[in-house]
């Protein structure tokens, strides 16, 4: 049993996958955190039954402020690394203990970004482009070689938690964590990772999460455009 690492789980209405992939997590992991991001639906009931660490936002945040909400939560227990896997079944949970094996043979890794085989047939067209267009950027941006920086699967350090000091609240902030660790000389690694692909919608919002991902880009360039030092 995997005592020393924190899953986070960031959810918003995810009363369909979170129970069973709570189970098989627990087989390894001990301690698992359900960041419940204002769902509507029994996400929370079925986390809590599980009895996981749970933290519930008062209304939908977005992604992004559900993560902070993890991180900070491994800050003040101390934890030295997390892994965050999504909610929504897309994940095999057998697949983090990869990830730990990796953090094991070198524990000063800053991030360990999972690689989904994007090239896949079943992976949809729309994501393909998105994955390997914003990789290339984001690689670029960062100045390391991240094959899948869309992947949430990921193990980090918590001095990159320290560290890194995160403003954006969506599904950007994924990609905004990856380039300031690389600014930071932090060392990336990715590993490859098993997707499922069902049949639900996309939280994603295709035009709106695509503007937040270049204003984003745009206040890391430019900082001094920042209002109040806190969020975009």
């Amino acid at each position: 049993m995997i005592e020393d690492i924190l899953i986070i789980i960031p959810c918003h209405n995810e009363e369909k996958n979170i129970g069973l992939l709570l189970k098989n997590l627990k087989k390894n992991f001990k301690n698992i955190l359900v960041v419940d991001d204002g769902s509507t639906d029994k996400t929370r009931e079925i986390a809590e039954k599980e009895e996981v660490f749970v933290i519930s936002h008062n209304y939908c945040k977005g992604k992004g402020e559900a993560l902070k909400t993890g991180f900070k939560f491994a800050l003040e227990k101390d934890f030295p690394a997390v892994i965050t896997i999504d909610g929504d079944g897309q994940h095999l949970p057998e697949d983090a203990i990869k990830f730990v094996q990796v953090y094991r043979k070198k524990p000063n890794i800053g991030i360990i970004v999972g690689k989904r085989d994007i090239l896949s047939k079943n992976m949809p067209l729309i994501r393909k482009i998105t994955n390997i267009s914003m990789s290339f950027l984001i690689s670029l941006i960062s100045f390391h070689w991240i094959p899948d920086t869309q992947c949430g699967y990921r193990l980090i350090n918590k001095e990159v938690l320290r560290k890194v000091k995160l403003y954006t609240s969506h599904f950007e902030t994924e990609s905004e964590i990856l380039i300031k660790a690389g600014w930071f000389g932090f060392k990336i690694k990715s590993i490859p990772v098993e997707t499922i692909y069902k049949e639900e919608k996309s939280k994603i919002k295709p035009l709106k999460d695509t503007l937040r991902f270049f204003k984003m880009i745009i206040f890391i360039l430019f900082p001094s455009l920042l209002k109040n030092g806190n969020k975009f």
